[in-house]
């Protein structure tokens, strides 16, 4: 059975892994957990104690928010979780005038299955910052 939480609770760097597959520079399982405590709001999808999917949303709490992270565990995908992860996402920010998030143009289809519109956009990566340990402390 799967569980949905939006709370980090007792989570731990060691029930982080396996994610970010195919990143050429991926965050450690503690910037991992760092990343989840930093975020507006978190939603984690848990079985027999294990994280197996996840999303993030960034926001400023008044009009807008980013959903940088949706991320199911391999052996999990095409189960329906990413689209409940998703889902309980755009309930949690339903509030807020816009939601954005930004994908590879092969998930766009996915997206727009889930009610969400195609946009264009601009940005910026550095890769040699994809880890998490180019952070500016302030």
């Amino acid at each position: 059975m799967i569980e949905y939480s939006t709370k980090i609770g007792s989570v731990n760097a060691d029930q982080l892994k396996g994610f970010f597959v195919g990143w050429p520079n991926p965050p450690s399982e503690e910037t991992f957990l760092r990343l989840l405590k930093g975020s507006y709001r978190i939603i984690l999808a848990i079985q027999d104690n294990r994280i197996i999917g996840f999303i993030t949303a960034i926001s400023d709490g008044v009009l807008s928010a980013y959903i940088p992270l949706l991320e199911v565990l391999p052996e999990y995908q095409s189960k329906g979780i990413g689209k409940e992860l998703l889902a309980r996402m755009k309930n949690e920010l339903s509030h807020l005038y816009m939601i954005d998030l930004l994908c590879d143009e092969e998930l766009i289809p996915y997206y727009e299955k889930q009610g969400m519109s195609k946009a264009t956009g601009a940005l910026i990566r550095n890769y040699e910052n994809q880890n998490g340990n180019g952070h500016k402390n302030e």
